[in-house]
């Protein structure tokens, strides 16, 4: 925002479609009330019209633009009556405030009405243009002159509000009926509550409200402010883990004497400082004597301090040639560790001091001061992410503590539609060349073909037509074109190509309105400069969300535009808190011990956190904690641990790749609200060779709900933005674009400093998750038994009181037969009230009552119940790096697997042909023998009673044994020998 200027909100009320009549004659005659901020405004009345158009635009005063993300703007509709007292509801929209877009970001959203109460009738929804306007700064004038005509403006101004307030008693009763809004009876009752200077503020013009000179606040700089959002200041507490006390020490400069003689001898002086405690010595970089200042920070575990003393002294560097020595020394001085004063945020820093360093040689007259400050504190100090660390490798990029956001991704649609006036290149055997023509799009390193359509002639009358849709993921910042081409598929030869920029590409959030088309001109070779125009409609889709992460782990399901987001709905805390037990990564040069320099990545929504790498630890403790905002409790967490392999001196120079130790995920709906998870998970890492234990992460997890009642509503919303199920995309095409999101997400973060390296955000993101493993096969194929072993236990109990295993319960069914024919209409409510009894029952026994939310599950993905040789498979590389023998025996291995699939495949058909049979006479028998069993059946349904039926069936089906014989019942034989389509199979 412009400095000293003002901000607005502007509210285009465009249209609304399909109203709920209200008026009694099918019709409504509506209108529209907005609230923002205390200010309401309201719309003209469109008469008897259920698809009403406004097209009016209303101005809001933002009274404080840093709170407008939390600001909300609701909007009312009423069918107006004339005489009524109170107008009918017809629907109602609340916006968040942090989905407002700035002018020239904005599009018409249409909004689904939402009702007021369980009772209310509402349908159809309501298009709308929000977004806010900064206004300029009024231009700064150092004397103003006097202007002559000032009290006679001033005078004006005066007898204009005197001829307003002396407005006539009828006039003024007018205007209030005239904008009077008859609303229900809560609302009114809120209306007479409002003090009348409120009711004066809301009644004046938009222009005297956005006056500069009428505001009651200032607004100057209030872009350059920066303050914690909430869900930042509440992780700033650090209550989730250990507070670990550090000493810090802060060195700003140093002050010579001979500094005042400013001789070229002086000048030439480089002088560093050093720090002593005990087996700790650190230096300062080295500075010209009289040049900037140092202003470094250093801090020290507390674990790892063994002396009682620090001793700061100031050293002068000296180069002998191309050897740099330790000089004399101006001085030291020496701290006891016991009187350093302790500080904690959000207390003030503390001011740095000079202390005059006392020199070890008697006979030195030059005085040295060195201005620092000293405290201990912990890893909540702001000064801590950027200081020395004395348990992370001091001062290296690789091993600091970063968030990262994912790039912002955007999916592009190129629809080709045609070709006109194509130009195609002379080729000598012009008589047997048929021309076969696509079109290939890039962008990028991504590259799309259409189908290949052959040309009507080889003359320029043939104009080829796809109507295909070809995608791309863009990634801010865009890529600068997208390059189209039209090529010769028979000749090997591209047509023409043209390049379209993205930044003019549109942008749309739903499929309401069509992108506007475009012809683009083709330039060929030199002879052929132009080469005809392609016909296409490209535009950049905000109202899907762009897949980056599996369907089983998602973390974000927001749509790609801004103003389709929506307020969240909770907090996520997570304090990592350490691991324990971790096993050596990298082996030393003889082999005989090892050592692990771990660090842990967690991922939810866009934003990435990376701790510290704690160096040459086995039992690491970061006590790192981060937040996250929620806008869906069916997401997930994930929380790594890697061993970093980028540490000095790591892969001289060559491309090193960071090491997994084990991997956790966490859903966020297995989560109570408001309550602290402690919990240690085991870390477990899947190799060619087996499971390893790596170790165990400890971590802190709280979900904190802002709102309740959202919450709730969630569950019933989609899980993907509206988008995904009016236009869907094909499976396959997902899986394409989820790939091609996943690797642009790895570069971008690659780039940043420090880098997160792409094995790091590829394994986070479980990209091979869809990659061919015999261990998944199986563990997907336990799942589905799994699942259906409730209904097989429920068959074997039916089967047990059929067979009268246990009488006293047979009988038991058989007086609960009797009591439903008696009474049927108790049927339904009792299943319902006896499941929910047992599911109520079991809530003391869910997963995660006495621990915490499950990690992986070693058991359930079946790594103990697979060979070497399938895990060795699982890890192989498409094309694979295995020998010809080892590469043939898996194909035979997966062709038996395949054989039984494709055998089960058979007989699921067979059922359903033989279902088919029954009524295309393929078997005249037995579908007359159907025919007639229908019939009887029909007859003995009309005669006999439904009940008594009901009862002589389960009387006969739970028959004692000995009146039952023991071969298949007869309609089964029947259902078994109708034929299907499988002997006619080759």
């Amino acid at each position: 925002m412009a400095e000293g200027g003002g901000r607005k909100l502007v509210v285009e009320v465009s249209n609304a479609r399909n109203l709920m009549p209200k008026d009694g004659q099918g019709t409504a005659s509506a209108y529209v009330m907005v609230d923002f901020d205390g200010q309401r405004r309201r719309t003209k009345t469109k008469y008897r019209d259920l698809h009403p158009q406004w097209d009016e635009k209303l101005e809001f005063v933002v009274h404080d633009p840093e709170a407008l993300a939390s600001d909300n703007l609701e909007l009312n509709v009423y069918n107006d009556k004339k005489n009524a007292r109170r107008n009918t509801f017809l629907g109602k929209v609340k916006i968040s405030g942090s989905s407002f877009a700035k002018l020239g970001d904005e599009s018409l959203i249409y909004y689904p009405l939402e009702k007021r109460s369980v009772f209310s009738q509402v349908k159809g929804e309501i298009g709308l243009k929000v977004y806010y306007v900064d206004d300029d700064p009024p231009q700064p004038v150092d004397a103003p002159p006097a202007d002559p005509q000032g009290p006679a403006v001033e005078k004006k101004t005066e007898a204009t509000a005197e001829v307003t307030a002396e407005k006539p008693p009828e006039e003024d009763k007018k205007t209030e009926e005239k904008k009077e809004v008859d609303e229900p009876k809560k609302e009114d009752v809120k209306a007479e509550e409002k003090p009348p200077e409120e009711e004066k503020k809301q009644v004046l013009p938009v222009t005297a409200l956005s006056s500069p000179a009428r505001q009651p606040h200032h607004s100057h700089f209030r872009d350059l402010e920066i303050k914690l959002l909430a869900s930042e200041r509440a992780g700033v507490s650090y209550d989730l883990v250990d507070r670990v006390p550090y000493l810090f020490v802060r060195i700003l400069k140093a002050k010579h004497a001979v500094q005042e003689a400013n001789d070229d001898a002086t000048l030439d002086r480089f002088v560093f400082a050093k720090i002593v405690i005990g087996s700790h010595t650190i230096k300062t970089r080295t500075l010209r004597l009289n040049s900037s200042d140092w202003d470094q920070v250093f801090s020290f575990h507390k674990e790892s301090l063994n002396s009682t003393f620090l001793e700061i002294s100031v050293h002068e560097e000296k180069k002998d040639g191309d050897a740099i020595t330790e000089g004399a020394s101006f001085g030291a001085v020496s701290f006891d560790l016991s009187e350093i004063p302790k500080r904690s945020p959000p207390d003030s820093p503390l001011a740095p001091q000079w202390y005059t360093l006392e020199s070890s040689s008697p006979e030195t007259e030059v005085i040295t001061d060195v201005m620092l400050t000293i405290w201990v504190g912990t890893q909540a100090d702001e000064a801590f992410p950027e200081a020395w660390q004395s348990d992370s490798g001091g001062l290296q990029v690789h091993t600091r503590s970063k968030a990262y956001l994912s790039p912002k991704l955007w999916y592009l649609r190129l629809t080709v539609i045609q070709t006109q006036d194509l130009r195609l290149a002379t080729i000598p055997d012009s008589k047997s060349h048929n021309p076969e023509l696509f079109v290939k799009a890039q962008l990028g390193s991504q590259v799309f073909k259409t189908a290949k359509i052959p040309l009507l002639s080889s003359s320029a009358t043939g104009n080829p037509s796809w109507l295909e849709d070809l995608i791309f993921v863009a990634t801010e910042p865009f890529d600068p074109f997208l390059t189209v081409s039209v090529e010769d598929a028979s000749a090997g030869q591209p047509v023409g190509n043209a390049k379209l920029h993205l930044s003019t590409i549109h942008r749309r959030i739903d499929d309401r309105a069509e992108p506007p088309s475009r012809w683009l001109n083709l330039a060929g070779d030199e002879a052929r400069p132009y080469a005809g125009r392609l016909h296409v409609r490209v535009c950049l889709e905000g109202g899907y969300h762009v897949l980056d992460e599996t369907a089983h782990a998602t973390s974000d399901v927001r749509a790609a535009s801004k103003q389709l987001s929506k307020p969240p709905i909770g907090l996520l805390e997570v304090g990592v808190r350490g691991a324990s037990n971790l096993v050596p990564i990298k082996l030393t040069k003889h082999g005989a011990s090892g050592s692990t320099d771990a660090y842990a990545v967690l991922k939810y929504g866009q934003k990435w956190a990376r701790t510290r790498t704690i160096l040459d630890q086995f039992n690491p403790r970061w006590n790192e904690q981060y937040t996250w905002d929620v806008f869906d409790p069916c997401t997930v967490l994930t929380v790594a641990v890697f061993d970093n392999s980028r540490v000095s001196g790591a892969g001289n120079g060559k491309l090193v790749k960071d090491s997994c130790i084990g991997k956790v995920r966490v859903r966020l709906s297995t989560l109570d609200t408001n309550r602290v998870y402690l919990t240690s998970y085991p870390l477990t890492l899947l190799t060619p060779f087996g499971v390893k234990k790596m170790g165990e992460l400890e971590l802190a997890i709280r979900f904190t709900c802002t709102s309740w009642l959202s919450l709730i509503q969630s569950y019933t919303s989609p899980m993907l933005p509206r988008m995904h199920y009016v236009r869907p995309l094909g499976i396959a095409q997902q899986d394409v674009l989820r790939q091609t999101a996943a690797r642009a997400v790895a570069g971008r973060l690659a780039r940043s400093e420090p880098p997160l390296g792409p094995e790091v955000v590829l394994h986070v993101l479980d990209t091979d998750a869809y990659t061919w493993s015999m261990r998944r096969s199986k563990a997907n194929w336990f799942r589905l038994v799994g699942c259906l072993s409730r209904a097989a236990a429920a068959a074997r109990w039916i089967h047990g009181v059929r067979t009268w295993a246990q009488p006293t319960t047979t009988v038991l069914v058989h007086v609960l037969l009797l009591v439903a024919i008696t009474w049927p209409g108790m049927i339904i409510p009792a299943v319902l009230m006896f499941m929910s009894a047992v599911v109520a029952w079991r809530y003391r026994r869910r997963t995660g009552w006495s621990g915490g939310p499950g990690g992986m599950d070693t058991w359930l993905s079946c790594v103990d119940r697979v060979s070497v040789d399938e895990l060795d498979e699982e890890f192989d590389d498409v094309p694979s790096g295995r020998s010809a023998e080892v590469v043939r025996g898996r194909y035979d291995r997966l062709r038996v697997v395949a054989g039984r699939a494709q055998g089960l495949l058979g007989d699921l058909a067979a059922q359903g042909e033989r279902v088919e049979a029954l009524l295309t006479w393929r078997d005249p028998r037995a579908t007359g023998i159907f025919v007639a069993a229908c019939v009887a059946a029909a007859v003995m349904f009309y005669v006999v009673p439904f009940k008594l039926m009901v009862l002589g069936w389960g009387f006969y089906y739970f028959r004692h044994p000995r009146f039952r014989g023991d071969m298949p019942a007869a309609g089964f034989n029947f259902f078994r020998r109708l034929s299907s389509m499988a002997d006619r199979i080759l």
